[in-house]
């Protein structure tokens, strides 16, 4: 009988400390995904307040991983061959599709350079960012809008041409232009 009550009383005791062990490692693992979300958050807060320095020296480039067409239409795309850049009052707009297609570039697009005008950036009550410009150039006359929510440089600039109605929209990450890596094609 004092085996049985020694057996359950050893049963019980590791059955507790199992449970006590088991509420630690959750616990633990809790305590770690919420510093790893607190470094993400952070980091990101650090690129988002880069991004707004570089918009309001004026010196960016938005490097584009999707376009969207008019009508919804999108495409993944090399973010070092589409872009969206300022520098100073200098805008360059290219877009290219990897070789797919033939384009005067010389990367398979277009590439447009223009004087960017009207230059004005705003935050509305959240801390989200828009900036928007006029860009007038040989071959292009377009107006470009940039909205970027704060906490991240995540960003959109969308560019809406003057003579028609075919806006095309470049959703990627912003940053100062010598963090840039991006391969400019011939110019129109």
């Amino acid at each position: 009988m004092k085996r049985v009550l020694l057996l359950l009383a050893i049963l019980l005791f590791s059955v507790g400390t199992g449970t006590m062990m088991a509420q630690q490692d959750k616990a633990a693992k809790k305590a770690e995904k919420e510093a790893r979300k607190a470094a993400e958050e952070a980091e990101n807060m650090a690129l988002f307040e880069q991004a707004v320095k570089a918009l309001d020296a004026k010196d960016f480039v938005l490097e584009a991983d999707r376009i969207e067409f008019k009508r919804g239409r999108f495409a993944y795309v090399t973010p070092s061959t589409n872009f969206v850049s300022l520098k100073g009052t200098h805008a360059t707009i290219q877009l290219a599709f990897n070789g797919a297609y033939a384009g005067p570039n010389g990367i398979g697009g277009i590439t447009v350079d223009g004087n960017a005008s009207n230059i004005d950036m705003k935050t509305d009550k959240k801390g989200n960012i828009t900036f928007s410009m006029m860009v007038q150039g040989v071959a292009v006359s377009a107006n470009v809008t940039f909205r970027m929510v704060k906490g991240s440089n995540k960003c959109t600039a969308t560019v809406s041409p003057n003579f028609n109605s075919n806006r095309i929209s470049f959703t990627g990450s912003l940053y100062p232009s010598d963090q840039s890596n991006v391969f400019k094609g011939r110019s129109i």
